[in-house]
């Protein structure tokens, strides 16, 4: 039922300008069904069996404040790896979401983890004060390293795309898209933290 998707072949080609981030115009318009020119995914949701998921993720990145972070440091937890660019009129939707959720699991099993495709620091900062976002985000705009780590299990430029990775690091569930009902992200971060208690 799961397939393999297409690999990542190349990066995303046209940037859009950077909207302001003292007000939320392309998140409006989106909300209204304006989508301006962001590529986005179908909203689809897809959970991975045990036995079905490949290997683990293997990534390294630099984070907007300089950090480095890499997946041997997330391992024997739940990692919700969230794709997205300040200037994307669904990631701006979705932002408070994913933040409310992730200071929701933090100290309880999960941590989140964004990967901005075509910002630098500044702009990057400036979205999570804008969304009062607490969790790092990789830059991935000069090399594209994250984007080919995960290209077996997202879209050539589908942005935003959710993951949710299982404590081996393997991929266990992916929403497409905005991320529109918060309680199903919810879910599948609670199952698969549950997971760990039922392979032991």
């Amino acid at each position: 039922m799961n397939r393999r998707l297409s690999p990542l072949v190349a990066l995303a080609a046209a940037a859009l300008l950077l909207a302001g981030c003292s007000s939320d115009p392309l998140a409006d318009q989106y909300r209204e069904g304006s989508s301006k020119g962001f590529i986005a995914g179908d909203g689809s949701i897809t959970e991975i069996a045990l036995a079905d998921r490949g290997e683990p993720i293997e990534f390294s990145g630099v984070t907007e404040t300089g950090e480095t972070v890499t997946s041997v440091e997330t391992l024997g937890e739940v990692l919700v790896v969230n794709f997205w660019y300040a200037s994307c009129a669904p990631c701006r939707a979705e932002a408070s979401d994913l933040q409310r959720i992730n200071a929701q699991f933090e100290n309880e099993g999960a941590s989140f983890l964004g990967v901005n495709v075509r910002d630098q620091a500044p702009n990057a900062i400036a979205f999570n004060e804008t969304y009062s976002v607490t969790y790092p985000s990789v830059l991935d705009v000069d090399t594209g390293a994250m984007q080919l780590a995960f290209s077996g299990s997202i879209p050539p430029n589908a942005v935003p795309t959710t993951l949710v990775l299982d404590a081996e690091g393997r991929v266990a569930a992916r929403i497409l898209g905005q991320v529109t009902s918060p309680s199903i992200l919810e879910t599948l971060i609670r199952d698969t933290i549950a997971e760990s208690g039922t392979t032991e």
